[in-house]
């Protein structure tokens, strides 16, 4: 799957989506673009995934009509954090079809017995 990382999305991730070929908006000099005109240069280019920690995204946009399907992180976006949740964000994004959206939340604080 093409997977675009969004400016936010932490990109020690790219590891934990082996398979996946993962490219970022900064690197395609999408970093500026605003959702609607992000959300469209991405399928035009043929990406089937956006990882993305806005979580306004979806209250902007019709998602139904979309070929790109959304994974959205909430909560804590440092990477200490997300490493520890890379599993479930990386089934999110498997299970992923076109016009879908999930979120993934990521706890401020560490889980029970988790450093």
């Amino acid at each position: 799957m093409l997977v675009l990382f969004d400016h936010g999305t932490p990109k020690g991730l790219a590891r934990a989506l082996s398979g996946h070929t993962i490219q970022t908006a900064q690197a395609k000099g999408w970093d500026t673009l605003s959702n609607g005109a992000l959300l469209n240069a991405a399928e035009e280019a043929g990406f089937e995934l956006l990882l993305t920690t806005d979580r306004r995204i979806r209250s902007q946009h019709n998602l139904r009509a979309r070929r790109i399907a959304l994974v959205v992180l909430t909560g804590s976006t440092k990477w200490s954090r997300v490493r520890q949740h890379a599993d479930r964000i990386a089934a999110a994004v498997a299970s992923a079809t076109p016009g879908s959206y999930f979120e993934v939340e990521i706890p401020f604080e560490p889980k029970p017995g988790r450093g």
